[in-house]
């Protein structure tokens, strides 16, 4: 079954930015970014299996960057998601209240930081993708070696939200869990991109370049959003 949870009144100390996307119009294209897709997933949800397949499909296209987040709310259900994190559940919940939403669910895939769309429906989400791609992006990224060290440079081809947060995400490629308990029991199931860990590396003010050094990392992607769970504003999935 797809598991729902009812989001509360409560504000989550979460805040949009109001108005953004007239501005984030006028910007100028930066094409061919990758497309960024979450899916909030959990190891105890029946529907999940076929959204976590197609994610593991999705990581495999160089135009995408898929990211796995695990949550926790299922968790009480019969089988504990190793790989669900707290901040996963928060991000949702952030997500939705950005939205104006009252309820979250898995599998669920965020595009692009703004359309939300059921994660087990592949023609939905490719014509999302599709339409993303065909988009303009206002932040031009680059990453070059500066002496050895890999060094993160953005640039505004146009006006930009004052508070843009840039993100690097560390993720594991691929692991697979035998399930024994729950609604998956007895099934086995290979992940793809799994979030381990998520970094800011700083708020950009959009204006002035944003210059910043990288840690050695194996599989990351970089994201750059507006603050308020906003669009991404540019990503780079880093080898």
């Amino acid at each position: 079954m797809r598991l729902k949870v009812i989001l509360g009144a409560a504000a989550f100390g979460l805040t949009s930015m109001a108005g953004a996307s007239g501005v984030l119009a006028q910007a100028e294209a930066e094409p061919g970014a990758p497309v960024v897709v979450e899916l909030f997933t959990s190891q105890g949800c029946s529907s999940c299996p076929p959204a976590d397949e197609l994610l593991h499909n999705l990581a495999g296209r160089p135009d995408v960057i898929a990211l796995a987040l695990h949550v926790d709310y299922w968790d009480y259900i019969g089988w504990k998601d190793r790989f669900a994190l707290p901040g996963h559940t928060k991000r949702q919940k952030g997500y939705a209240k950005a939205a104006g939403r009252r309820m979250i669910y898995t599998p669920q895939m965020i595009i692009n930081g703004t359309d939300h769309v059921v994660g087990n429906h592949p023609m939905d989400v490719s014509e999302l993708i599709s339409q993303h791609e065909a988009r303009p992006r206002p932040v031009t990224l680059s990453v070059e070696d500066e002496g050895g060290k890999a060094v993160l440079t953005l640039t505004a081809s146009g006006d930009l939200p004052a508070n843009i947060q840039v993100m690097l995400v560390d993720y594991d490629p691929q692991a697979t869990v035998e399930i024994t308990h729950g609604e998956n029991a007895g099934r086995t199931i290979s992940y793809a991109n799994i979030v381990q860990s998520w970094q800011e590396l700083g708020v950009w003010d959009g204006k002035q370049a944003f210059r910043v050094e990288l840690p050695e990392i194996t599989s990351a992607a970089v994201l750059v959003q507006q603050a308020g769970y906003g669009p991404m504003l540019a990503a780079h999935n880093l080898p």
